[in-house]
């Protein structure tokens, strides 16, 4: 007789992978805004039914009025991070490809004057075996 309350397989996961949370800046100033004018009764309930904690609430105010949108949004996850131009980037790109073939341009020459020394060496050695 077979058990349909087995253990789990290992491919299958039991639970999804649980995700952060993002909110826009246009979504946290509402929410700044809808708090703030819900009377005093009714503050909990706004926070509960968007599952936000007072502590949002209070960062958010503070960036409203620290410096307005733009300080709402987070910029080390923010997926409009601004982006480089694409002349800049190329530019860094050429610059890292020359560093590192200069580089090896060197390492070549060094092993060239290596070799140039070892077989002048090998020279002076058979000349004064004869």
């Amino acid at each position: 007789m077979t058990s349909t309350n087995g253990p789990i397989a290992e491919s299958e996961d039991p639970a999804p992978r649980p995700t952060r949370r993002r909110f826009s800046p246009e979504y946290k100033l509402r929410m700044v805004a809808e708090y703030d004018a819900a009377p005093a009764g009714e503050k909990g309930a706004v926070l509960r039914r968007e599952r936000l904690y007072h502590s949002h609430i209070m960062e958010w105010r503070a960036a409203r009025d620290a410096g307005g949108l733009t300080a709402l949004t987070d910029r080390r996850t923010s997926p409009a991070r601004p982006k480089k131009a694409a002349e800049t980037a190329e530019l860094e790109r050429l610059r890292k490809k020359v560093a590192r073939l200069e580089k090896d341009l060197a390492k070549r020459d060094a092993a060239l004057q290596v070799l140039g020394k070892a077989s002048a060496l090998l020279e002076l050695l058979a000349e004064s075996a004869d």
